[in-house]
């Protein structure tokens, strides 16, 4: 790769149905691409992180006539919608893409022709079993497993359809596939979805229809007006539409190939096979990562059963809820801490609760509180008088350098829940039992100044935890950043996982966060549940 691409760092994740507003499951999807992206910019890389809602669906002209709206009014609604739970989450996406936008349009025709042109796509007649849920036909194996109904929707009935389309030639890439997925080990992430497509396509990779015919809602085919394009291969275009393809050249020339596509696992397969074989029917390089995150399900707190999120099941969670009960950092905190990014979570929101009291407000909030509480009350918030003082005792006991170096190679593997979980353990744990083991509000009556070396030790402490959090509580991670004058050695936004490892500059070292009567407000009042 060249200079330029080694800096820049361009990441997605899957567009939403905009039929219902999101759910938590949807939003854990979100913050993981959000953690990721977080991470590398403070790694020095250029993000571009591109998020969007696919609209060229039959569900869309259905929705709108029920509100009795026309669907171009409804999806730009719920494309708001969409990004203001997004803004709430602190989701730091770079481009919104709606795929009833001219833009994608105009890329779509483009793909398709030179798809066409290549010889890849024929017309013939379909015959089989379509999910309206998935939009998407079921091969027999899945009709099979699922005992005769869609193995993600068992409450929408299969529907058989028989109609004239335009199928891809899948099939005459199942060598190409299968060369590209030996040559490259990290393009299907986690291994074991790699097993799953490498299974699919050794057995049943078909050639499939890719146009519907009769739909006004959606984009026509350039070379067959009576067809418009089918909702997968519309909707895995936005990938490259959204940065500039059919557009915008030069812009598209300079982000793509996609460093990772983060999407469920239920949808691997599209992402693995069908997508990748089109990119090289078309010419166009491959994303060089595809992560297949988990699913996230729900514990009923009053039976112990544990279902997939379903609206038919009543037991979908949206985000706001949370957010306006605890807050988003408590969203982003109890997902990607009790959710292995990579395999499967539940949430309960008695479970929700335990978490925030215990890690948050018990343990990170009440290390903020007691450091600053003691910094105003026993040097009325300055820890630079006196003699210099070893800044750097705490990490003694850490074996410091492998733990950052460790922490980065988790995050940046999207295991975000070790991270964390190494992070509290090894970090937050660790200070506040420093805080017992040194009792600096004993100590204070004793010995003044080897009380400002625990207080100076633990002001590193909170300079390195705001650090290693920042990529996953953004605003929690400022706050304590903020809460000394650190900033007058690196600012806050340049701040990266390798400042951690450079030491405090105690040069006129005070408390600058806003106190009340010499007390910082709390980060994380601790709650009761309303479940």
């Amino acid at each position: 790769m060249s200079d330029a691409e080694t800096k820049r760092y361009y990441l997605t994740t899957a567009i939403d149905y905009p039929n219902s507003r999101p759910h938590i499951g949807t939003a854990f999807e979100k913050i993981g691409a959000d953690v990721q992206a977080r991470f590398r910019r403070m790694e020095g890389a250029s993000v571009f992180f591109l998020m969007g809602n696919d609209e060229n669906t039959i569900k869309v002209p259905q929705r709108a006539r029920e509100l009795n709206l026309e669907p171009k009014a409804y999806v730009d609604q719920m494309a708001g919608q969409f990004q203001d739970v997004w803004h709430a989450l602190d989701i730091s996406f770079s481009e919104f893409i709606q795929t009833s936008e001219e833009r994608h349009h105009a890329g779509c025709r483009k793909f398709i022709q030179a798809v066409y042109d290549a010889g890849d796509i024929y017309k013939g007649t379909y015959s089989g079993h379509y999910c309206n849920g998935c939009e998407a036909f079921k091969t027999e194996k899945e009709v099979a497993e699922g005992g005769g109904k869609c193995p993600n929707h068992p409450n929408t009935p299969l529907i058989w359809v028989e109609e004239d389309n335009y199928y891809f030639r899948l099939s005459a890439y199942r060598d190409r596939l299968m060369e590209h997925y030996l040559s490259h080990r990290d393009f299907i992430q986690p291994e074991s979805r790699r097993n799953e497509v490498i299974s699919l396509v050794e057995s049943e990779l078909k050639d499939v229809a890719i146009t519907r015919k009769g739909f006004a809602w959606g984009i026509k085919t350039p070379f067959d007006p009576d067809q418009t394009i089918y909702v997968w291969f519309d909707a895995l275009l936005n990938y490259i539409t959204g940065i500039g393809y059919g557009t915008d050249d030069e812009r598209f020339r300079q982000l793509w190939p996609a460093d990772v596509h983060v999407i469920g696992k239920d949808i691997t397969r599209f992402h693995c096979a069908l997508w990748p074989a089109m990119l090289m029917s078309a010419g166009l390089p491959l994303p060089r990562m595809v992560f297949g995150h988990g699913f996230v399900y729900r514990k009923n707190e009053e039976t112990g059963e544990v279902q997939k999120l379903s609206k038919s099941l009543g037991n979908v969670v949206e985000p706001m809820d949370l957010v306006q009960q605890f807050s988003s950092e408590a969203f982003r905190y109890y997902f990607m801490s009790q959710c292995p990014f990579g395999g499967d979570g539940e949430f309960s929101f008695e479970r929700f609760a335990a978490v925030y009291n215990a890690d948050l407000a018990n343990n990170l909030g009440n290390l903020y509180s007691r450091t600053l509480t003691m910094c105003a009350k026993y040097f009325e918030g300055r820890l630079d008088g006196g003699s210099t003082v070893d800044a750097t005792q705490w990490r003694k006991g850490l074996d410091f350098e492998p733990l950052i170096g460790s922490l980065r190679e988790l995050v940046g593997s999207f295991e975000y829940n070790l991270a964390l979980q190494r992070t509290w353990r090894e970090v937050v744990d660790a200070a506040n039992r420093y805080i017992q083991e040194t009792q600096p509000f004993k100590l204070v009556k004793t010995d003044p100044e080897a009380t400002r070396a625990v207080l100076v030790n633990l002001a590193d402490w909170i300079r390195v935890a705001a650090i290693l959090i920042k990529p996953f509580l953004p605003r929690t991670a400022e706050t304590f950043y903020r809460a000394f004058n650190f900033e007058e050695t690196t600012p806050w936004e340049a701040v990266g996982y390798a400042d951690a490892l450079t030491p405090l500059n105690q040069s006129g070292l005070h408390v600058t966060a806003p106190l009340t009567e010499g007390k910082p407000a709390p980060l994380f009042p601790k709650v009761e549940v309303k479940g």
